[in-house]
């Protein structure tokens, strides 16, 4: 019974001890020994019959009654015991009671005693008028009543307040480190868990080392707060010393992208409650040297990253007004993905895992209500595409209807990696911006960086006012050129002008506004000189990236890529999605590329090649970082000295005839490069490559080449060094010694001079001891002191200097790149004619024929092959034949099986009209076609929900643009349309759409369908406008190995997408044979591809059936309705009608 009363007491016990008042302890357990040993004279019987016995918890109360007559302190065990026998109440606290009262007390009286007692330990309640018996120290309970309410607001104040975790962290440390250790129930064996405790003040937050700083800003940290909140929305990096460091913020995200350690401290910017009791910002630190790499890493995950430098040296500081204030910093480069001019490589490759590279442009977008509402609405939308790295712009202004496609088009063309966004945009509008903006793998490469700045009412005149100041300031005099400049700008449509003015007012932020002085490399997008590609063509016909991860890898561009430099590549891009519409120019590039194949093998041509792949450096991005004045020395060497190796490559090239070659696009390229040599040799005779390739800025000019600054402080330099020298003497005299001292270097000190510990009678008091030895002590004198710092002061300057020399080298080489940028331009273009050549050289590829342009439009192709698929199957493409013109058969319908190759066939169809239009040899036998103005597609089956749009609405929306946009010298590309509705509201508008483009638009068209009912449509249209096409396959009977080749005449028509196998999923193997034939396969076989897709069999056994029932209700409607129509031509005799006969003929050959 005592084991099992145990626990309850022990809970009372540590419940009670927290109300416990220091003062009334003693007390309580004084009254509780003499309670306990009345009840030890009651008589044995009255013990009996007590229903708890009183024997243990007398014994327990001894030690208690003992130390209290010792007057020691009670234990803080003890005490809670002792509190816990008057605590008790219910039946059995009661039955107690009552058992050890002493007599002539009546047990009521004392039970109601007792209560009184204890209603003193509930905190707040009010306790009864009068004295309780027992209890003759009522100031001690006021005071302790006092104490406790105090001790409960500290409590209180103590949880809610900021620095509530650092204080208990804080006793957690001092509870291991100090006395006592913390007991069973998580109290301190010495303390007892009583209020002792929460009577001291609790530690301090953060204990203050000497010297520590005590909330205070320092005035760096200041000078940093000044700079971040006019840039709360740039990652600022900050030089101190000989490192750069992160501070609040900024060090977690630094730490994140860069996986380097952060301090902790203040994250927050602002004088937050949460982190009043930090008194340092967080930080994390980078060395100087490593700069550059995090930069680009923290630009590339899609930061503004700024960096803040010291404008002032060491030395420089000390001689000047301000030596005791910090050091002058500014914010001097801001960077972000788009305006980031990488000098290591370039931003725009694909990262692991990524999509395809980003164009490396910076786009802004403006928007303006035009017309409408709903479907209806039409928005007119200006845009602006800069590419920092190679200066070129593009423009473009036009109206945009519901579904967005002119924007969309323009944005998957351009691939910006950053996007400016002036005003508000609609919401259709946002969303499609955020959609492809948004995903890292999706669209543009990687997640791009979207910026918004206000749009005003009058922001269109503000925008032409700004545009029109900035290009004033540009023109010089009379200058025909700069007059052009601004005639050209200010006639710029004006949503263009407002982008424009945006744009520069964005870029003045990162000093890469000069990129707009070069108006000449402004392009209209919209030029009619180019075939404009839509958005969803890019995407059907995987031009850029594949469809299945996103990446080049797969795409037209990797399979015609094999360029050798990177302005070729960024060319060759260019030259896919932008196919020609000029005849001539087309056969230019044609005939050059001819040209190359057939010389192939010759001198001429293989040194053309060695020479590009020669060029290691991005000589595009090189001359631009030039123009800018952002240029190494090593990388200005490389520069010059690969186009000055190009230049005397062709040194002998006079006139058009010295190249060798007879091609205009070729001769008028290489002509251009002798020209740049004079120019590159007077900027080189300058340099000296031994110092410019270590980046030595002191000697990097040789000597005659030196400023008069530079030559001044060298000088300076050499003076002060002799005096130096001479100065030994005089230190040798002081010493008493008659020979000139040597100067030591020690610990990168220099000029120290050593003295023996046994000659220290001899050094003056003035002399200042820096370092020293058992032996010997070094001292610097004051004279070298002066020196010294004069010296310093020199070499700071003339660092200066020569920064200032290289800074005028590049302002006077930016003057020069308009020629310099046309030689890159000629290496470019004949890059990407030897890459054509390239191409052209592999087997199977011929050149195209291009028709007059009074031809009617005609599309022809002799073993065409598919230009991606055939280097990814490794068993080759199945070459197709085929032909569309204008009038007959200006389309085709195409069937066949699921999987049976009719997507694949009309993608190659519509990628070698592309291949052809950009100037290259085309995977066929032969092909002769007229000029295509455009490509649309309709393929594959997905839905818009970023726009709210159905899989169905996709299909009907983009249908519906085609429709719109298509002219009779359009290639429309048509695939399963209506299959995303019912199979009768489906069938009626592939019908419909079939109708008006043959009939209406007139423009050639493959239509793939599996509604074989369209055949008869296709009949109807008459004088074989419509030709009809599948693809062959063969059909196996399992069970008597019986081959049935196709017979596109034979039965099982049908209206549905699957129109039923006869014999069961299981009696019948399909072979794709991926041949086009004449003809219409009047099966799908989707059971088939169920079957290879490992549906189950007993669920294949039940489609087969349901599929064989659904085709003989079919077969019985329509001789029904074959019987009916027989029977009213019977009745009807001579009033016979020509339509009645017609209806009669088409329903017999159905059956």
């Amino acid at each position: 019974m005592a084991g099992s009363s145990r626990p309850p007491e022990k809970r009372q016990a540590s419940l009670t001890s927290f109300f416990t008042i220091n003062g009334l302890s003693k007390k309580l357990a004084g009254s509780a020994a003499k309670d306990a040993a009345t009840s030890k004279d009651k008589d044995e019987d009255s013990i009996e019959s007590s229903t708890a016995s009183p024997v243990p918890d007398t014994s327990r109360k001894r030690p208690f009654r003992d130390n209290t007559g010792n007057g020691t302190q009670t234990s803080s065990r003890a005490v809670k015991r002792a509190k816990s026998i008057p605590d008790f109440d219910g039946s059995d606290g009661a039955s107690t009671a009552a058992a050890t009262a002493p007599p002539g007390r009546d047990p009521v009286a004392d039970t109601s005693s007792t209560s009184s007692r204890t209603q003193r330990y509930v905190y707040g309640a009010d306790r009864p008028a009068g004295n309780v018996p027992g209890d003759d120290g009522d100031d001690e309970d006021r005071a302790a009543k006092r104490k406790k309410e105090e001790l409960h607001r500290e409590f209180v104040k103590k949880l809610g307040h900021p620095d509530s975790l650092s204080l208990s962290r804080g006793r957690r440390l001092q509870g291991a480190s100090g006395s006592g250790s913390p007991g069973p129930y998580g109290e301190d064996e010495e303390g007892g868990g009583d209020d002792v405790d929460e009577d001291e003040p609790g530690p301090p937050a953060k204990t203050k080392k000497k010297g520590a700083k005590t909330g205070k800003l320092t005035p760096m940290e200041i000078q940093f707060l000044d700079i971040k909140r006019k840039h709360m929305d740039t990652v600022l990096v900050v030089e101190v010393g000989y490192k750069f460091r992160f501070f609040g913020e900024d060090a977690r995200i630094a730490a994140k992208e860069l996986s380097i350690v952060c301090i902790p401290g203040k994250f927050r910017y602002d004088e937050h409650p949460s982190e009043a009791h930090i008194d340092r910002f967080a930080s994390a630190s980078i060395p100087v040297h490593r700069l550059s790499v995090h930069i680009k890493r923290l630009v590339a995950a899609g930061h503004k990253v700024g960096v803040v430098r010291q404008l002032e040296t060491a030395a420089l500081k000390k001689a000047g007004d301000n030596r005791n204030a910090p050091f002058v910093r500014k914010l001097t480069n801001v960077y972000t993905k788009g305006t980031y001019i990488d000098e290591t490589g370039e931003l725009d490759q694909p990262a692991e895992g990524t999509g395809a590279p980003a164009g490396g442009y910076l786009l802004c977008l403006t928007e303006s209500s035009a017309k409408g509402w709903g479907t209806d609405e039409m928005v007119h939308v200006g845009i602006l595409a800069v590419q920092p790295a190679t200066g070129d712009i593009i423009y473009d202004d036009f109206e945009d209807g519901f579904m967005r496609r002119e924007v969309e088009t323009r944005l998957l063309h351009i691939s910006p990696c950053e996007l400016l966004i002036v005003g508000e945009l609609s919401k259709a509008t946002d969303k499609l911006v955020q959609h492809l903006a948004g995903s890292s793998t999706n669209v543009f490469g990687d997640r791009s960086r979207v910026e918004r700045v206000p749009k005003t009412k009058t922001m269109a005149a503000e925008a032409s006012s700004h545009v029109t100041q900035f290009y004033a300031d540009k023109t010089k005099g009379n200058d025909e050129r700069s007059t052009a400049l601004l005639d050209k700008v200010l006639r710029l449509p004006e949503p263009v002008t407002i982008c424009l003015s945006a744009m520069i007012t964005h870029l003045t932020e990162y000093g890469l506004e000069h990129i707009f002085d070069l108006t000449k490399y402004f392009q209209s997008f919209s030029t009619r000189q180019h075939m404009l590609i839509n958005g969803t063509t890019l995407e059907s016909l995987e031009v850029y990236r594949n469809a299945t991860n996103q990446t080049e890898k797969g795409s037209l561009l990797w399979a015609l890529d094999k360029t050798r430099t990177r302005p070729g590549r960024r060319l060759l891009r260019k030259w896919i999605g932008r196919p020609l519409l000029d005849r001539e120019r087309l056969r230019e590039r044609v005939a050059a590329v001819e040209e190359l194949v057939e010389n192939q093998s010759t001198i001429k041509v293989e040194r053309l090649g060695g020479l590009l792949s020669s060029i290691k450096a991005d000589l595009e991005r090189n001359l631009i970082r030039i123009y800018y004045g952002k240029c190494t020395r090593p990388e200005l060497l490389s520069t010059l000295q690969t186009l000055q190796r190009i230049s005397i490559e062709f040194s002998r090239v006079k006139t058009p005839a010295d190249t060798g070659f007879t091609s205009r696009l070729i001769t008028e390229a290489i002509c251009a490069l002798p020209g740049v040599g004079n120019i590159v040799s007077a900027y080189l005779d300058k340099i000296n490559p031994e110092a410019a390739r270590k980046d030595d800025k002191y000697t990097f000019f040789r000597d005659d080449e030196e400023t008069e600054d530079i030559t001044n402080h060298k000088l300076g330099i050499a003076a002060v060094e002799t005096d130096l020298d001479a100065h030994r003497k005089d230190a040798a005299a002081k010493l008493s010694k008659t020979t000139p001292v040597n100067y030591v270097t020690v610990a990168g000190i220099e000029y120290l001079i050593e003295v023996p510990n046994t000659d220290l009678k001899h050094v003056p008091a003035s002399w200042a001891k820096i370092s020293g030895t058992k032996k010997l002590s070094r001292f610097h004198t004051p004279e070298v002191m002066r020196l010294m710092s004069e010296r310093d002061q020199h070499k700071e300057a003339l660092a200066a200097a020569c920064d200032t020399a290289f800074t005028d080298l590049l302002k006077s080489i930016a003057a020069e790149y308009q020629p310099l940028r046309d030689a890159v331009a000629s290496l470019a273009t004949l890059d990407c004619l030897l890459s054509h050549a390239q191409v052209a050289s592999l087997p199977g590829y011929s050149k195209p024929t291009f028709l007059p342009s009074a031809a009617p439009p005609t599309i022809s192709v002799t073993s065409g092959r598919h230009p991606i698929a055939e280097h990814t199957l490794p068993d080759g493409y199945i070459p197709f034949t085929t032909s569309l013109a204008s009038p007959s058969p200006i389309a085709q319908l195409i069937t066949g099986p699921n999987m049976g190759g009719k997507s694949s066939y009309v993608r190659a169809v519509a990628l070698l009209v592309l291949l052809a239009q950009i100037g290259s040899y085309v995977p066929a036998e032969a092909m002769s076609l007229t000029l295509t103005d455009a490509i649309y597609t309709r393929m594959g089956a997905r839905d818009n929900l970023f726009a709210g749009e159905s899989t169905f609405m996709v299909e009907v929306s983009e249908t519906a643009a085609i429709l719109r946009g298509a002219t009779p010298r359009s290639l429309v590309i048509l695939d399963e349309l209506g299959r995303g509705t019912s199979t009768h509201d489906g069938a009626a508008i592939a019908h419909a759409v079939l109708d008006h483009v043959v009939r209406e638009t007139r423009c050639l068209t493959l239509f793939i369908t599996h509604y074989q009912s369209l055949a008869r449509v296709a009949e109807g249209l008459g004088d074989g406008r419509v030709r009809c096409v599948h693809m062959r396959f063969e059909a196996t009977k399992t069970s008597t190995k019986a081959m049935t080749k196709t017979d596109p005449s034979g039965d099982g028509d049908g209206d549905g997408d699957d129109e039923g196998e006869h014999d069961g999923v299981g009696d019948e193997e399909i072979t794709f044979l991926y041949e086009v034939a004449d003809g219409v396969a009047h099966r799908s076989y989707g059971l088939n591809v169920a079957r290879l897709a490992r549906i189950p069999r007993r669920v294949l056994d039940v489609a087969a059936r349901k599929s064989r029932e659904m085709e003989e209700s079919v077969k019985v409607r329509r001789l029904r309705g074959a019987a009916r129509l027989l029977e009213d031509v019977a009745k009807a005799g001579d009033r016979l009608g020509e339509e009645q006969l017609d209806q009669l003929v088409s329903s017999i050959e159905q059956l």
